[in-house]
């Protein structure tokens, strides 16, 4: 019986066994053999019975047997590349045609390198948009200069009829002249939210155009503008979605700085702060500066009683307080 159980497995090619190699040596050296044939040395066709003596078997030379294994799976392979061509110069037929087509349709991405292109680019849109424009504009607070050139477009676009949304980060309620500017867009009729962190900046007009920032380019004097429908889609349902998680901004005096500059910040600092980011990213990520993460964890920390980050991450996570409901210490045992 043949020692090798690579045999066994349908489809397999079995290497040979101890007793097989002997068995083909002893064919090699005293010529062909009889009796019980190791089925290792039958399956790679090492031994061939004689023709005119079939219980007789003789060696045959490595080489050929290979050559006669191999043979049907060359000849497989040559039929499958045939048919490979003859797939591919029948697709080729429509290639010319696919090219025309696409060489006339408008391009749905265009990068766009440098701030006044990107600046003439975002007035033509706002010019053309006829009745809807999103805004998501992460970081914190706006330069005023900018709020300023561009509040009168804004609220122009307002008057005939378009709706504006946008969202900014929880922290633009403690930055005066933002407020000012959302008070005014407001009473234009735009809707303002805010959120404790958000995707990226994106603006949307009318469904059909979006621009992005270009995330290679650090300065944001590169943007993607994007016009393919089903990727224009895709980024409303993002913005949709943050929308129904967002705060609505409302100017009373009570309201303008309301537990969102406490509460909802300073959990979204923990939360981010659990994570293992530094204080950089967790302000870069929420709109504040280093020292004002800093200020969070502190305060946190000594509401919790923790002596180190990685005590406060573990009381917070006991507390619950990343989950729901306002900051509570953990109870403590002595």
């Amino acid at each position: 019986m043949c020692g090798n159980p690579d045999i066994a497995a349908q489809g397999a090619v079995p290497r040979p066994c101890d007793w097989g190699l002997e068995r083909y040596r002893e064919a090699l050296a005293e010529g062909p053999i009889g009796g019980e044939i190791p089925a290792c040395l039958r399956e790679l066709g090492l031994l061939r019975p004689l023709a005119e003596t079939p219980t007789v078997w003789a060696a045959v030379p490595p080489d050929i047997a290979a050559g006669a294994l191999v043979r049907p799976l060359e000849r497989s392979v040559l039929d499958q590349r045939h048919a490979i061509a003859v797939i591919q110069e029948a697709v080729s037929l429509a290639e010319d045609v696919y090219r025309d087509e696409h060489r006339d349709a408008a391009i749905p991405l265009r990068l766009l390198h440098g701030a006044d292109l990107i600046h003439s680019v975002l007035l033509r849109a706002r010019d053309d948009c006829a009745s809807e424009m999103l805004t998501a504009q992460p970081g914190g607070s706006r330069d005023p200069s900018a709020l300023q050139r561009t509040l009168p477009q804004e609220i122009a676009m307002s008057l005939r009829g378009v709706k504006q949304r946008t969202l900014y980060q929880h922290t633009v309620r403690a930055h005066g002249p933002t407020l000012a500017y959302i008070e005014q867009i407001a009473a234009a009729g735009a809707e303002v939210r805010t959120l404790d962190e958000l995707f990226d900046r994106l603006i949307v007009f009318d469904r059909r155009l979006a621009l992005i920032p270009d995330p290679r380019h650090e300065l944001r004097t590169t943007a993607l503008l994007i016009e393919h429908p089903a990727v224009v889609g895709y980024l409303v349902k993002v913005f949709d979605h943050a929308w129904a998680r967002a705060e609505p901004v409302t100017m009373t005096a009570e309201q303008a700085r309301p537990r969102l500059m406490t509460d909802e910040t300073r959990r979204a600092v923990l939360r981010l702060m659990v994570e293992g980011h530094t204080d950089a990213v967790i302000g870069t990520r929420i709109g504040i500066s280093t020292r004002t993460v800093s200020t969070h964890i502190k305060k946190a920390s000594e509401l919790f009683g923790s002596r180190s980050r990685a005590q406060l991450a573990y009381l917070l996570a006991q507390s619950g307080t990343l989950e729901d409901g306002p900051a509570r210490p953990a109870a403590t045992t002595a």
